[in-house]
């Protein structure tokens, strides 16, 4: 059995406690009385949502590590994708997107702005590879000092290098940018990742004409658009050519994203090469048991509303 409470504990208790002694202090008939403090009692056990184990599931699991590099600089929130919409919204949709195609895969996050990080390690659990892509937010431009698409590449290697060297898994990677260099610094190549990478694709986000950008106003917190050196909104536009030369230093290819249903053709080619097994499960699964106290709770609201109306 767990408990997963809707209100924190202690919450509860201290809720409960205050509402018994509250219908103890006042006045009133027995049978009203004792009814309040069974609605209570049942109001609290709903809340602790008590689950029971229904057994153990075997799970799906594929010979697939697919690792997503993910651009998180200022310039992905132009708002150049699907019209008017921010190229992240785009990048998070697409990568839910993959991630249910290609469940039961390992995933992992690695996000660049300034500094390449680890947003989650190899792990089967693909909520939290979504969880991770969701709360992806850049640095505020006050604070970004440009950007070089070639600064995750010793973190990218290094972690190809772990997962190539404990398993036989494919290695997928997606490289998600919109290419923009705006460092003085040349691109450095990413031939090195080549030799680790059995599939995958650069998935490219923006446009020609470009996107205008937003920013939180450091006084008012509203958001407003992002100015040039001349006090003209400022304007992203996706660098193709960067895009087209990292796809092809690594080795896979570079995909134009306007829309999920782009990455189709190339979904399609992985799981051709992905095989399946089911293997059991370490974990229980719980099933929720709150809905059996919900009709007690409405036969004893029911008693309470007669009980006033004698």
């Amino acid at each position: 059995m767990r408990l997963f409470p809707i209100i924190p504990l202690w919450l509860i208790i201290v809720i409960s406690i205050s509402l018994i002694a509250l219908i103890l202090i006042k006045p009133q008939r027995l049978s009203l009385t004792i009814k309040y403090l069974v609605l209570i009692i049942l109001l609290f056990i709903i809340n602790l949502r008590i689950m029971l184990p229904n057994g153990k599931e075997p799970i799906v699991k594929t010979n697939l590590d697919v690792l997503f590099v993910i651009d998180n600089t200022i310039s992905m929130q132009a708002e150049d994708y699907k019209g008017n919409n921010k190229r992240m919204q785009g990048v998070v949709e697409d990568c839910k997107y993959i991630i249910n195609e290609l469940e039961g895969s390992r995933f992992a996050v690695i996000s660049f702005d300034n500094k390449a990080k680890i947003g989650i390690p190899f792990t089967l659990d693909k909520n939290m590879a979504i969880e991770t892509i969701e709360i992806l937010k850049p640095k505020e431009e006050f604070y970004a000092r440009g950007t070089n698409l070639d600064i995750s590449i010793e973190l990218m290697q290094s972690m190809l290098k772990i997962t190539k060297k404990n398993n036989d898994n494919v290695r997928i990677v997606f490289f998600i940018s919109d290419g923009e260099n705006t460092s003085d610094k040349a691109i450095k190549s990413f031939s090195g990742l080549k030799k680790y990478i059995d599939n995958g694709a650069v998935l490219g986000y923006g446009t020609t004409n470009g996107g205008y950008m937003k920013e939180k106003d450091y006084y008012t917190e509203e958001e407003v658009y992002i100015k040039d050196e001349n006090y003209n909104n400022a304007i992203s536009k996706i660098d193709e050519n960067n895009l087209n030369k990292i796809a092809k230093e690594m080795g896979i290819d570079y995909i134009k994203m306007n829309n999920k249903n782009d990455i189709d053709n190339k979904l399609n080619k992985i799981k051709r090469i992905t095989k399946e097994t089911l293997e059991n499960n370490d974990k229980s699964t719980y099933n929720d048991i709150y809905f059996i106290f919900i009709i007690p709770l409405l036969i004893d609201l029911f008693l309470i509303y007669r009980e006033y109306d004698k």
